[in-house]
């Protein structure tokens, strides 16, 4: 699996390419801003992009993906729960373990709401892309009025039960590294402790 992190906007935002090597079918998560940028980084990886996947529905994570859709026809994805609070066309609307295929990459929905009532995660080739769900050391915000904590507790909870190797490609760059994994959340996160998922080693 090809996979390129890219900072976007003015809010630390991290937008991703994935790709399969053998086909070359691609699919960009989370595009908030610099549609021309990633375009020019999917051209340079000579990729062809047919997804746009989408954590949630707050524009710095979406106000891309329409222009995106138009410069190359590829499809919009979301979860059903958040479609309502999006004022744009989804073409693909997302349930919890549905499965899409980026050629010889397989890439799993991860329902994983508080943050927002249809906030996902994406689990491909070892990594968790976790949108505002989950941050290096953090996670997401819960006070807006369709958060809710104890809910994003235990979708962080859900997300702690994959291997602990699991890499961690957060939403923005939030943390003290852009990267991290589960293994490392456990140990060093400040919610660890009131979510439940503390490591004791």
């Amino acid at each position: 699996m090809l996979v390129k992190q890219l900072k976007t906007g003015n809010m630390d935002n991290f937008s991703y390419i994935l790709g399969c090597k053998n086909t070359k079918k691609a699919a960009v998560i989370d595009p908030g801003a610099d549609a021309e940028f990633i375009l020019k980084e999917i051209k340079k990886m000579e990729l062809v992009l047919e997804y746009i996947l989408l954590t949630h529905f707050h524009y710095d994570h979406t106000d891309m993906a329409s222009n995106l859709k138009k410069q190359t026809g590829a499809n919009v994805a979301m979860h059903e729960e958040d479609v309502p609070y999006y004022n744009k066309d989804v073409d693909i609307v997302l349930q919890d373990r549905d499965v899409l295929e980026l050629g010889d990459v397989f890439v799993e929905v991860m329902h994983t709401p508080g943050h927002t009532p249809g906030g996902v995660c994406y689990y491909a080739g070892g990594m968790i892309f976790t949108g505002d769900t989950l941050f290096v050391r953090d996670s997401g915000r819960t006070d807006f009025p369709y958060s809710h904590r104890p809910t994003l507790g235990a979708s962080i909870r859900r997300i702690m039960e994959l291997p602990e190797e699991t890499e961690v490609m957060p939403g923005h760059d939030y943390g003290p590294t852009p990267t991290s994994t589960l293994l490392e959340e456990k140990r060093t996160n400040i919610n660890a402790v009131e979510y439940g998922f503390k490591k004791i080693d």
